[in-house]
């Protein structure tokens, strides 16, 4: 199964900051917009996965 998510991402200085609205938990930077992308992608697998193990 696949989900998708939003990824809102800006340029803060030389970073790149992101995150999901519909994970508020969620969010990942990077020096690159693809560095960001993908760490912001990795937090949301773990929240995800930790929400599933509580329930």
């Amino acid at each position: 199964m696949q989900n998708e998510f939003t990824a809102l991402i800006e340029k803060y200085g030389e970073w790149y900051v992101g995150f999901c609205p519909e994970i508020p938990e969620a969010n990942g930077q990077g020096l690159t917009r693809e560095d960001c992308q993908q760490n912001l992608a990795e937090a949301v697998k773990l929240i995800l996965e930790d929400r599933l193990e509580v329930v």
